[in-house]
């Protein structure tokens, strides 16, 4: 990240288009960490195994929310709500606070022109937009040693 263009904090919050919670190119999946899947099998009242088998898939050893839906929506977007937004995923939570929207020209161009809430409402101080930043590292390397454990 480059502290200096965030160094005062940014402006966002949130306008509900829910553009982040469509697939778009390399974007796709939302992965889920071993805590993802407890927090979101207890939030759905299902054992492990059936929240897996109902709404995850597996890729490269990965677990990741099935993609159902043609249009690229989250299968627990419900007019353009979270359905289970108390038990997001920890990549959701983060959101758009990650290494690699971060990034100057990318902050400045796409996520910009993507993310209607970017500039909006009140300033995220860098200490909790790094906060965001290394609970989503945390969890990529959870992921990362759970995938290299099996």
């Amino acid at each position: 990240m480059t502290k200096n263009i965030f160094s005062k904090g940014i402006r966002f919050q949130c306008q509900g288009s829910s553009n982040c919670c469509v697939s778009r190119g390399s974007y796709g999946f939302v992965y889920l960490s071993k805590k993802d899947i407890l927090r979101l099998a207890k939030y759905t009242d299902l054992p492990i195994k059936d929240f897996i088998n109902l709404y995850c898939d597996k890729t490269d050893g990965f677990v990741h929310f099935k993609e159902r839906r043609k249009n690229g929506e989250c299968q627990f977007l419900e007019k353009k709500r979270c359905s289970i937004y108390a038990a997001r995923p920890t990549q959701c939570r983060t959101w758009p606070f990650w290494d690699e929207n971060m990034k100057t020209k990318i902050w400045n161009k796409e996520m910009q022109s993507f993310c209607p809430g970017i500039g909006k409402g009140e300033i995220i101080q860098l200490s909790q937009i790094e906060k965001h930043i290394n609970a989503d590292r945390k969890n990529e390397d959870e992921m990362i040693n759970e995938v290299l454990k099996s």
